[in-house]
């Protein structure tokens, strides 16, 4: 799952970032209400974590203008503003939750899931394909009701299938999914991630493989309902 930290205060984004990204999230910190903008119009985000005392603009302001574009992506609003006003203000406006700074990060990422198990949101509790089960919030994967070791690439290959098994998803999809905008990406890197997943699965006697429809991107789905694939 991909996030955007709209953040001005660099050292701390890159404490909430890598705080995230050890669950297992993938994201892109700006520090700027217009890079904010930019990056939201560009990538489909699953949630954002907005600040609002932002140099070029207040976070509400952008906030308001997201919500009259008719873009619902689940917004947490996390600030020092701590007064009820404030906070009445922030959700009347668009914000899906409210966390005030001082936080601790557990608090953070528990409220992040929250927002992604709401009725059309992307966080299940697990996803099941044959014999395979992915538990979205402990971020654990069994086969045969044993846990795996599995990369955090892995996984999000893994996840974003599972989530549309049976169903081809493009290899740019996903591509943005895994990687952030600081991230270097070879044009081999899905393909590597993808490799190393079909041996874990096979190592594992997962009754699912991955298929690769070329050209295209790749599917999931158990191997006895796909003679024919590749």
């Amino acid at each position: 799952m991909r996030l955007l930290l709209v953040e001005d205060h660099e050292r701390f984004a890159e404490f909430v970032k890598n705080g995230l990204e050890r669950e297992g999230f993938t994201v892109d910190a700006v520090t700027t209400a217009a890079n904010a903008d930019a990056a939201f119009a560009a990538v489909s985000y699953d949630t954002v974590i907005l600040d609002l005392g932002l140099p070029d603009a207040d976070g509400l302001t952008l906030l308001k203008a997201w919500r009259d574009q008719g873009n619902s992506t689940p917004v947490l609003i996390l600030t020092a503003r701590d007064g009820v006003d404030d906070r009445v203000k922030g959700l009347n406006s668009g914000g899906d939750d409210y966390l005030l700074k001082p936080f601790e990060m557990q608090e953070l990422i528990a409220r992040i899931r929250a927002l992604l198990r709401r009725p059309g949101g992307t966080l299940g509790t697990v996803i099941e394909v044959g014999n395979i089960a992915f538990d979205t919030s402990a971020r654990e994967v069994r086969i045969q009701n044993k846990a795996i070791t599995i990369s955090r690439r892995e996984m999000g290959v893994l996840e974003h299938l599972m989530r549309r098994a049976g169903r081809v998803v493009p290899k740019d999809v996903i591509e943005d999914k895994i990687y952030g905008f600081d991230e270097e990406v070879s044009s081999n890197s899905v393909e590597v991630h993808v490799s190393r997943l079909r041996k874990r699965l096979t190592a594992s006697h997962a009754d699912c493989a991955v298929h690769t429809i070329r050209g295209v991107g790749y599917l999931l789905a158990v191997d006895e309902e796909n003679n024919g694939l590749v």
